[in-house]
């Protein structure tokens, strides 16, 4: 049977601290990465997916691109649809899951961000990755960034901790090489109040990572490993990689 953590992961404490933990220059940052390699404009048509609070819908809709953000996390949607009110900005929002996706040739681009990539299970992965191909218009772009096992294993720490504002933040993490998943348990706490989670990711290899984005009609793929566009290398701190629909 699948392992469906992340249906109960996204609300309470870690929502509060995943806010919290942005700031707003590095939203700014990432949403001009996005425009500049999604190649977009006034009027384009984007998929976040999934959204979280939408931070980067919402940086990107007051770009002047139609926006719409898909999340399981009723949380993470009222507190988009808050920060999208504030900023009179016209978002759509959609609560489902990362593979129910109903629309067909109807985006200019679309991008899973925050390293959300690797929940589902191969399988599930796979399905995702269909289901974002088939929402874009041929020549569409994707994008998502992803815990590659180049950039994972030679940085792997068993355990980190850090404090933002008054909310701390506990991890421990056990990877294990037969199944390429790691296992990570975390512990938030504010004040009397104490949040435990548990989290178990896929860590696919970016030769995996491009052969499952070619299964679904993906090409042209362009890899680097941070937004400065530093090429993808053992160690780099993520895998971020830019796709095409195939026409």
């Amino acid at each position: 049977m699948a392992d469906e953590w992340w249906k109960t992961f996204f609300s309470g404490l870690i929502v509060d601290f995943w806010r919290a933990a942005m700031p707003e220059e590095v939203t700014r940052d990432e949403a001009e990465f996005l425009a500049k390699q999604l190649c977009l404009s006034d009027g384009s048509r984007a998929l976040d997916v999934p959204c979280g609070a939408g931070r980067l819908a919402i940086e990107l809709a007051a770009r002047g691109c139609r926006v719409t953000g898909v999340d399981i996390s009723p949380e993470f949607l009222d507190a988009a649809r808050d920060a999208a009110r504030d900023r009179a900005l016209e978002i759509e929002w959609r609560r489902s899951e990362m593979r129910d996706l109903p629309w067909s040739s109807e985006f200019d681009a679309a991008y899973c961000a925050g390293s959300s990539f690797g929940f589902l299970g191969e399988e599930g992965d796979a399905a995702f990755l269909e289901a974002v191909s088939r929402t874009l218009r041929p020549g569409g772009r994707f994008f998502a960034d992803f815990k590659a096992s180049e950039s994972l294993l030679p940085n792997f720490r068993e355990s980190h901790e850090m404090r933002i504002g008054d909310i701390e933040f506990r991890a421990r993490n056990r990877y294990d090489p037969a199944t390429g998943t790691m296992e990570s348990f975390y512990t938030i706490t504010r004040g009397d109040l104490v949040e435990n989670k548990r989290a178990l990711h896929r860590i696919y290899t970016c030769r995996e990572i491009l052969r499952m984005l070619g299964d679904v009609g993906f090409g042209d793929f362009e890899t680097c490993g941070s937004i400065r566009g530093e090429p993808f290398r053992l160690g780099s701190p993520t895998l971020l990689v830019v796709a095409s629909r195939n026409g």
